[in-house]
């Protein structure tokens, strides 16, 4: 018997925290991967902020799954010295979240940097261990880890790191989608749901895409979180976290209304591969 949570970045379906909460409580989801909050990104919050919106989300029924953190989305050439203090800034952050988990990078115009990269992961791994929190990287395009064979390798070389799987993401750098479901799927702490099609670079719900989510839920043989980050319209805080520009092959009328269809792709899929919703979660084999 697996369990699959659903998560969701609800900084998509609306910048309040009220506007976020109403938006995962109005689709049954009850976790939140934290990036912003009226445009400011988390690793911004101060405490008194912090608290104040933990307080609103514990009150709600929202637990934050994960802090969506931009660590390591950075040049490589940042004074790192300096920049383990914003490592830490976050991971207290995580702690008055009660968050387990940190998304991060691995930092960009890196490629011919490799030895720094994964020193200064180790090092931000150890940081974030001593306040009891685990780094997730995610891939990302233009970052070091963007391509299978980098991912591969920062597994490799950095103990103690965990990792998200993108499917958009890797495809947006080339990769087939069954090379890296095959290469990755059991290795993976968590997954963003997030689909393109491949040959226009258009987002689009889950299952219309070229990111095998199907596969993905097929492959599922433990308890996991996939974490909704489908980019189906443009948010707010998109143009501080992302420089790119996003293409959409459908159109709709409000974040809100983008967000309840890419949580009702996803939905649909765990039904289709029999899964039944309980007690807000998604359980097969029982």
């Amino acid at each position: 018997m697996s369990k699959i949570k659903l998560a969701a970045f609800a900084d998509e379906a609306g910048s309040s925290i009220k506007e976020q909460i109403s938006a995962l409580n109005a689709n049954g989801i009850h976790a939140l991967e934290l990036r912003t909050i009226d445009g400011k990104n988390v690793a911004d919050f101060s405490d008194c902020e912090s608290k104040e919106y933990y307080k609103q989300l514990n009150d709600n029924g929202v637990l934050v799954w994960s802090i969506g953190s931009p660590l390591g989305k950075v040049d490589i050439n940042v004074d790192f010295n300096a920049y383990l203090d914003k490592v830490k800034r976050v991971c207290e952050t995580a702690n008055i979240f009660c968050a387990d988990y940190i998304r991060m990078f691995s930092f960009f115009n890196a490629y011919g940097q490799r030895d720094k990269v994964m020193d200064y992961l180790s090092k931000m791994v150890e940081v974030a261990s001593s306040f009891g929190v685990n780094l997730c990287h995610e891939n990302e395009k233009e970052i070091y880890g963007d391509t299978a064979d980098r991912v591969q390798d920062i597994m490799d070389s950095v103990k103690g790191l965990k990792f998200i799987y993108d499917p958009a993401n890797y495809l947006q750098v080339g990769e087939d989608a069954d090379f890296t479901l095959n290469k990755f799927h059991a290795f993976t702490e968590y997954f963003h749901i997030k689909d393109v099609i491949h040959a226009t670079d258009e987002l689009v719900p889950a299952g219309e895409g070229d990111g095998k989510i199907d596969k993905l839920v097929k492959m599922i043989d433990r308890d996991v979180t996939l974490t909704l980050e489908p980019h189906l319209a443009v948010f707010d805080a998109f143009k501080s976290i992302d420089n790119t520009q996003m293409k959409h092959k459908f159109n709709f009328n409000s974040n809100l209304e983008a967000f309840t269809a890419a949580v009702n792709a996803l939905k649909t899929i765990l039904v289709n591969n029999g899964y039944a919703e309980k007690r807000g979660v998604f359980v097969k084999g029982e």
